[in-house]
């Protein structure tokens, strides 16, 4: 039933083959994933613990999907957090009024996500603030990009096939 309610109730496939995720799913899906406080991702984010569609976020919706991440974070040996009942309810305008709307999400869907938030790096959490230009998907993208081409140079290093060797470099010192 989670796989439903995060792949296909927020968003139906655009795929022909029924039940299969197209190429157009997946990337919306992706985008959604990695950048949680943004407007397309805090909507579908949104969607999925809204499980009766009426536009506003219980506390037994809200608890739905954090009793699973609870026995996660028991089965990862992780200190729990005690989920208090409210009576209030979270509307998406409240939602994309929360600077950290996307962390939120996190502790619902992405256990790895909302571990790391709370065992960020002072550093990076520095050098983010300093260029708040970027969002989350351009720090995932910039992150991948150099991952993939670290991948590339080293591909490229063991077939042979790079010139990472620079001849000049061969004998710096020479004998006399």
């Amino acid at each position: 039933m989670m796989m439903l309610l995060v792949f296909q109730v927020p968003r139906k496939f655009s795929s022909k083959v029924k039940g299969k995720m197209g190429y157009e799913d997946f990337v919306y899906f992706i985008l959604s994933e990695e950048d949680k406080s943004l407007e397309p991702g805090l909507e579908y984010w949104f969607k999925c613990i809204d499980l009766d569609g009426n536009g506003v976020l219980t506390p037994n919706e809200l608890q739905f999907f954090y009793e699973e991440q609870l026995h996660r974070m028991e089965c990862m040996a992780q200190e729990t957090i005690l989920f208090e009942d409210k009576e209030d309810y979270i509307s998406l305008r409240d939602m994309k009024s929360c600077k950290l709307s996307g962390h939120v999400f996190n502790i619902l869907f992405n256990l790895n996500k909302f571990i790391a938030f709370e065992t960020r790096d002072p550093f990076l959490t520095r050098q983010e603030c300093e260029n708040p230009t970027l969002t989350e998907w351009d720090r995932f993208a910039h992150r991948e990009y150099i991952r993939l081409s670290i991948e590339e140079d080293i591909e490229d290093a063991s077939n042979g096939s790079g010139d990472i060797w620079d001849e000049s470099l061969r004998h710096p010192f020479k004998l006399r």
